[in-house]
């Protein structure tokens, strides 16, 4: 089923815009989310944000309400060649540091100059993670309340072994696929952490 993340305050404005378009929709709330159905059989399933359920009355509104971001969060992001991290606060970025470190693609190289190139670059990636993990230590530190991870899955848990970060929250479930973590990367998962995440079944199509 496809998702679209959508901003808080643009919730009741697409909530409005579905019933135009697929008719008369009722909202019921159900497995800790909000889901609309219209008589032509679309669908949707609204998620509040930071993987937190919903279960108060069945309105948008309701929910909306309920969307309430955590106090202090961050964000880990890593590739081989990059990463990002962020802590978050009272509802905007206070410390960030995106990095770069040179990680060499596979060679194509047989034998023994392949072994040593493998080594050259497990090395290198090795020193990519561990300054990665360098600043999340320095950045979210503690107190953290929860922990959004994008990039690549493999990356970020090298990363989280790290024995600095043993006492960070487990990463939410909803991981961010991103490319090379850069500033404007970070800054679009911010946002789309904060947005809520609607599954949409629409039969018209």
């Amino acid at each position: 089923m496809p998702q679209v993340l959508v901003p808080l305050a643009r919730v009741d404005r697409w909530v409005a815009n579905f019933e135009r378009r697929h008719g008369d929709t009722g909202l019921t709330v159900a497995d800790g989310a909000l889901v609309g159905g219209a008589e032509d059989g679309s669908t949707f399933r609204i998620r509040l944000p930071f993987g937190r359920p919903y279960d108060g009355p069945a309105q948008a509104d309701a929910l909306l309400a309920e969307a309430r971001e955590p106090a202090t969060w961050g964000v880990l992001l890593v590739r081989k060649g990059g990463f990002a991290v962020a802590r978050v606060a009272d509802g905007r970025v206070v410390e960030s540091k995106v990095g770069r470190r040179h990680v060499q693609g596979r060679s194509k190289a047989g034998g023994q100059s392949q072994q040593r190139f493998a080594r050259r670059r497990e090395n290198q990636a090795r020193d990519a993670f561990g300054a990665a993990a360098d600043h999340a230590a320095r950045i979210l530190g503690t107190g953290v309340e929860l922990l959004v991870t994008g990039g690549d899955r493999q990356a970020v848990a090298a990363v989280l072994r790290d024995a600095r970060l043993r006492d960070l929250p487990d990463p939410l479930e909803d991981f961010h696929a991103v490319p090379d973590p850069r500033r404007d990367v970070l800054d679009a998962v911010v946002a789309d952490a904060r947005s809520v995440r609607i599954d949409v079944l629409d039969t018209t199509h």
